[in-house]
């Protein structure tokens, strides 16, 4: 579904042309808390009851575990409070002789870190402390010595690996992208890194940073279509909104998601209208009718595709949120005067369009040879 789902975003948010070399760009992300908690539930809280097993026995003369989860900031770390119930004991004459039995809140204060390859997500344990259900902090030593040897260790173990998201970039963009820029696209994509991790009020912001071209590609004026290539393009854009069609209603069907579908399918209808009137000739003092489109529709999408982010389960949220930044690179690349020929214009969808058509006659053309 996510593949299909995001050719329909991109086919309706991206148009682009041609050039190269270097210059960084670093392009904001951020990762809700509640995509932290599913990816804890998902990695840690297998239990049952979905509690944490993090020491036992095997007698059920001791345990600690960990259930409920609820994860925010604070002073710039993460703030993890979960219940906690801990027992230490020892097997006597076929009987548990408890030890220590107890139940509270353990909160721990964890420091979102990036790994040395700038790929892997992981939050080391930079304080534990134990309450009791009235809020006083607890100092038993045989609790904390647990903590110490079982919590902090699994806690820290959870992870989230972005490489994954990464490739899921390389593989949208490069899908569009015409293929004689596909070498330039990879180039780009191999120096993508993940950096400046924090931990804010209600996420972990991260910094996605890549290096772009510096050379700015002077973008020529294309002409209005022709009465022609209007009948081309009409055959061509039948086609693609079929298509385009089909993929929204699977998108909308697999994330449960009316919302998404009402917004996508009017997207759709709207697209129609604006890209008409940018193959065709319009007063040029006036807003460029493509511009306003995908400005508006980029405005309105990404908020959508974020609340459906946080309703999916695991890290699957996160390969929208990393959507996001890929297509907010888009729009910078465009802002900072087309330095990789992205033109978001009528001017761009009309080279779009006639590339769009001259692939489609020389697929034509190759089914008629005998």
């Amino acid at each position: 579904m996510y593949k299909r789902f995001m050719v329909t975003v991109f086919g309706l948010s991206l148009l682009c042309a041609k050039n190269s070399a270097a210059d960084q760009l670093s392009i904001p992300l951020q990762i809700d808390y509640s995509l932290i908690k599913k990816v804890l539930v998902s990695q840690l809280y297998t239990g049952k009851n979905n509690a944490a097993e993090l020491w036992n026995d095997r007698q059920g003369c001791s345990y600690l575990r960990l259930s409920n989860p609820e994860v925010g900031g604070k002073n710039g770390q993460i703030r993890l409070l979960n219940e906690v119930q801990a027992r230490f004991g020892t097997g006597l004459g076929g009987q548990c002789l408890t030890v220590l039995e107890w139940a509270g809140i353990l909160e721990t204060l964890q420091q979102p870190t990036l790994d040395s390859g700038h790929s892997v997500l992981s939050f080391p344990v930079a304080s534990a402390t134990a309450y009791d259900h009235e809020g006083r902090h607890l100092t038993i030593g045989k609790l904390q010595d647990l903590i110490n040897r079982f919590a902090e260790p699994r806690l820290a173990a959870v992870k989230i690996d972005l490489n994954e998201s990464r490739s899921h970039i390389e593989q949208t963009l490069t899908h569009f992208l015409p293929k004689d820029n596909a070498a330039e696209v990879k180039a780009i994509l191999k120096s993508l890194k993940f950096n400046n991790v924090a931990a804010g009020d209600d996420g972990i912001g991260i910094k996605l940073e890549f290096n772009a071209p510096a050379k700015k590609t002077a973008i020529q004026p294309a002409p209005a279509f022709s009465e022609a290539e209007q009948k081309q393009w009409q055959s061509a854009w039948r086609e693609w909104e079929s298509f385009l069609s089909s993929a929204i209603e699977q998108a909308a069907h697999d994330t449960k998601s009316p919302e998404l579908r009402e917004t996508l399918t009017e997207i759709l209808m709207n697209s129609r209208t604006a890209f008409q009137a940018g193959l065709e000739e319009h007063d040029a003092d006036a807003a460029d009718p493509v511009r306003v489109f995908f400005t508006d529709t980029w405005g309105r999408l990404a908020p959508t595709l974020k609340t459906i982010a946080n309703e999916l389960p695991g890290t699957q949220g996160l390969r929208y949120i990393t959507f996001i930044a890929a297509t907010d690179a888009i729009y910078e690349l465009e802002r900072l005067a087309a330095p990789f020929g992205l033109d978001i214009s009528s001017d761009g969808l009309r080279r779009l369009a006639r590339i769009l058509i001259a692939g489609k006659q020389q697929q034509t053309r190759a089914r008629q040879a005998p």
